[in-house]
């Protein structure tokens, strides 16, 4: 099938917008002519569109070398192995291939490099203490096993549990049940169906390859069949149930299984063939995510270079693991650490005694960091803020607490607006826009008191790392107020779909947009692997860092802010503080830090922030 002049000439008008969008997001150039490279422009990982549905297109017409799908984006990009069949697969798939999202055409085009994401999966270092085993077992035995653990449907055993069917496999325990959602196991409740005898002569074999692993005999086994299209989310299997290794033996079919390492973003692809045993240890096992994606087709290298596709089939996994005597973890890897994490818990007063330099390091050097990056993203006033200022009488003084990039210091043109802030730089963007600020820690604002009719604290006040400190900043507001002054304050709130609608931050991530997987429903989201990271002078106290534009699933936490530099492809990362507020506690802090001497005028929620407007009685 070929285009019409007219439809081509329409294609190349929708391509050219999406190439101008590209090359602004990633950073790359794309050609008249034809290339090696193919960027699809209008179906990523954030349409739905999947590797293996486009490779089983491609493949038709040419060979692959590499396949490229950026996270969160609506294009990615094929390698192929020659200009010839690049050319091929053009002519084959552009305006007419159906992938794109609810069946529209994709759109393609040449370009000159990859944008610089991340590593080829199956070409990266794998993490250290996986290994692979293959032919691990013979035919035999694989029958014997599959005899053994009998998870078929007519299995009968009357004096045992019956087998579990989750919604995305069938699943049978053997020794302790293992709990899908808190990866754990209820030590009080051993089952009467033990591992069976016959799993005897793996460890034997084990022993022998693998003397210097630290040994044990598995008393936990779970039982997974997996039919095409079936998968398990990212996990990883809980640090203070288990010991080291976790032992996983495939039976039945191959398949992919993608190991990711939260703390870097690596990802590794290892394909599992049928009787292979998986040793995760060490790293493998504490600091890195495996799990397999739902597909009825596998991408995988080809024999004779780049990729090609495989149809999955019916497959058997065995996961043999060890209780842990206390259930506590000892591991050097906290980042993925339950027992690590738990520790957060107690992290207030770590926090309280380091909470300066906890601001310093991830609040006030970050601002400094990333102050022009910022800046160029924070250009329109929220319509409620802008309002408050408004409303000012003429002649009104200001103070904006925290004014950044003085986005409200035009915002009347009849009242004083004066802002302060923390940060230098982002100072020197208000003088450059000719805004009267001065610089100044928002604990102590240098103003006499009753000095102002007005004060507005935006995004600040979660930035301090105590309820000290935070009451303290509000007194100082108050104090500069006069009597029958007004102040407004936004925070960010911990509860992102108040009110059951989900606020711009959330909805900024498409994924969040689409009803969740089945599979989702597996791993709660308290139960997801946390991130640690350890506060830099500060010396135990760690926070977890929050994963972006997901809901807060704590109040203490680091938030990343991805930065590109002028001299790299690849970004840097930097992490700010925030305590994100629970509903009403903001207004608590207020009338604390106030006492009598205020009134709360308003409380509201305003896309994804508690926000309260106070007033000071007169005298």
């Amino acid at each position: 099938m070929t285009l019409s002049k007219n439809l081509e000439k329409k294609i190349a008008k929708k391509v050219k917008r999406c190439q101008l969008l590209i090359e602004k997001d990633a950073g790359i150039t794309f050609s008249d002519e034809p290339t090696k490279l193919i960027a699809i422009c209008n179906a990523g990982l954030s349409t739905g569109l999947q590797q293996e549905a486009l490779l089983k297109e491609a493949l038709q017409h040419g060979t692959i070398q590499q396949v490229l799908f950026p996270p969160g984006k609506s294009y990615c990009f094929l390698q192929c192995s020659s200009i010839t069949e690049a050319d091929a697969i053009y002519t084959a798939l552009n305006g007419l291939c159906t992938l794109g999202q609810d069946g529209a055409v994709l759109l393609l085009a040449f370009c000159n490099a990859l944008p610089a994401y991340h590593d080829d999966p199956w070409n990266a270092v794998r993490p250290d203490g996986l290994i692979l085993e293959r032919d691990f077992i013979d035919e035999t035995m694989e029958q014997a096993l599959l005899e053994a653990v009998q998870i078929s449907e007519d299995t009968d055993q009357p004096d045992t549990e019956p087998n579990k069917t989750l919604k995305h496999r069938k699943v049978k325990h053997f020794g302790y049940e293992f709990v899908y959602g808190s990866n754990n196991v209820d030590r009080t409740m051993p089952l009467e169906r033990k591992i069976p005898s016959v799993c005897g002569k793996l460890w034997q074999k084990l022993q022998q390859l693998h003397p210097h692993l630290r040994w044990h005999v598995p008393d936990q086994l779970t039982v997974n069949q997996y039919e095409p299209g079936q998968g398990i989310p990212p996990h990883v299997d809980t640090h203070s149930a288990f010991d080291d290794p976790i032992l996983s033996l495939s039976l039945g079919s191959d398949v992919v299984m993608e190991f990711k390492q939260p703390s870097s973003g690596k990802a590794v692809c290892v394909d599992l063939p049928s009787r292979s045993l998986l040793i995760m240890s060490g790293e493998s096992r504490y600091d890195w995510t495996h799990g397999i994606t739902p597909r009825k087709m596998d991408t995988i290298p080809a024999p004779n270079g780049g990729l090609t596709v495989r149809k999955r089939q019916l497959r058997v996994s065995l996961t043999f693991r060890k209780l842990l005597p206390n259930d506590q973890c000892g591991c050097t890897f906290p980042r993925l650490c339950d027992t690590a994490q738990q520790s957060v818990s107690n992290q207030a007063s770590l926090l309280a005694s380091h909470a300066a330099q906890v601001e310093a390091q991830n609040v006030h050097r970050v601002y400094n960091e990333i102050a022009k990056h910022f800046s160029d993203t924070r250009h329109s006033p929220w319509p409620r803020v802008e309002a408050f200022v408004r409303s000012l009488s003429a002649g009104d003084v200001l103070l904006d607490v925290g004014c950044g990039n003085g986005k409200y210091l035009a915002s009347s043109e009849c009242s004083v607006l004066l802002g302060c802030d923390r940060s230098d730089r982002l100072l020197q963007v208000c003088i450059e826009r000719g805004f009267n600020v001065l610089q100044c820690d928002c604990l102590a604002v240098p103003f006499r008191d009753e000095s102002v009719d007005a004060c507005i604290s935006i995004a600040v006040i979660h930035h301090l790392a105590t309820d000290e400190r935070r009451q303290r900043a509000i007194s100082e507001m108050i104090r500069v107020l006069r009597p029958g002054g007004r102040a407004l304050i936004y925070v960010w709130a911990k509860n992102q779909e108040a009110n059951a609608k989900k606020s711009s931050y959330l909805r900024q991530n498409k994924q969040n947009n689409k009803p969740p997987a089945e599979d989702e429903a597996e791993t709660p989201p308290d139960t997801q692997p946390v991130q640690l990271e350890r506060v830099s002078g500060a010396g135990d106290c760690t926070l977890p860092v929050h994963t972006n534009r997901t809901q807060f699933q704590h109040q203490d936490l680091l938030v990343p802010w991805k930065l590109r530099s002028s001299e790299s492809t690849e970004k840097a990362t930097f992490l700010r503080y925030y305590h994100v507020f629970e509903e009403h506690e903001l207004e608590k802090l207020c009338l604390a830090s106030g006492g009598d001497s205020i009134v709360l005028l308003e409380s509201y929620y305003d896309q994804g922030n508690w926000c309260v407007v106070l007033q000071k009685k007169a005298n």
